[in-house]
């Protein structure tokens, strides 16, 4: 599948996992900003009431759980994943997403997939990412592992699952205010730096433009 292919439909209820975090939150505003219904997928929905609201509906949801991800996904049109956590080791945890995203996503009938990746999964030259340098930080390497297991499992996914990850830049500004721009290119390192505010526009568009991308990763930058 290419970005040749026919659109995906529009969706209209899509269900945001990891939506307590910062670009979760982000990514929610944003469907919103849309016209978009959004259901809100947490561990802990206590810590996150917040961010109920008119179109915008809480739940809990273990992202490493297959069945709950089936549960919580079943009736949307389209998922999009923005996880993290600290209290699991990288190597483990987003590897365990990745299998329950690509097991419970289509067996709730949810096709289309937005997953966000890190920047240090892209490559500076064929098959050679950020961490695969030897200056590389040893500290920052398992983290950047985890990701890119997570990303090869969704590359060896049945073709039934039509996945993108967004990738933005190592420089990920929290604060800046978005510009509505955003330059989109392939699985090579892109550009330095990129408002949050824009990568959630560019999230949304994985969703709803024509700007859509099928079973790859793609890195996005101002």
């Amino acid at each position: 599948m290419s970005s040749t292919d026919s659109p995906i439909e529009t969706p209209v209820d899509v269900i945001v996992f990891g939506a307590g975090g910062q670009v979760g939150r982000a990514v929610v505003a944003e469907a919103r900003r849309r016209g978009l219904t959004v259901t809100a997928a947490v561990r802990d929905p206590g810590r996150h009431a917040d961010l109920t609201g008119p179109g915008v509906t809480l739940v809990s949801c273990d992202i490493t759980d297959p069945a709950a991800v089936t549960g919580a996904a079943r009736g949307h049109s389209a998922a999009v994943s923005t996880v993290y956590t600290p209290d699991v080791p990288s190597a483990e945890f987003y590897p365990a997403a990745a299998r329950a995203l690509v097991a419970g996503l289509p067996a709730a009938g949810v096709r289309r997939l937005v997953h966000v990746g890190v920047a240090t999964t892209l490559e500076t030259a064929p098959g050679v990412a950020v961490h695969d340098d030897p200056a590389f930080p040893e500290a920052h390497r398992a983290f950047s592992l985890g990701h890119a297991a997570a990303l090869d499992l969704l590359r060896a996914s049945p073709a039934t699952l039509d996945w993108v990850t967004v990738t933005p830049p190592l420089d990920l500004d929290r604060t800046a205010p978005g510009t509505g721009r955003y330059r989109l290119g392939g699985p090579q390192v892109l550009g330095r730096r990129i408002a949050q505010a824009d990568l959630a526009v560019a999230v949304a568009d994985q969703l709803t433009g024509p700007a859509a991308r099928h079973r790859e990763q793609i890195a996005v930058a101002e």
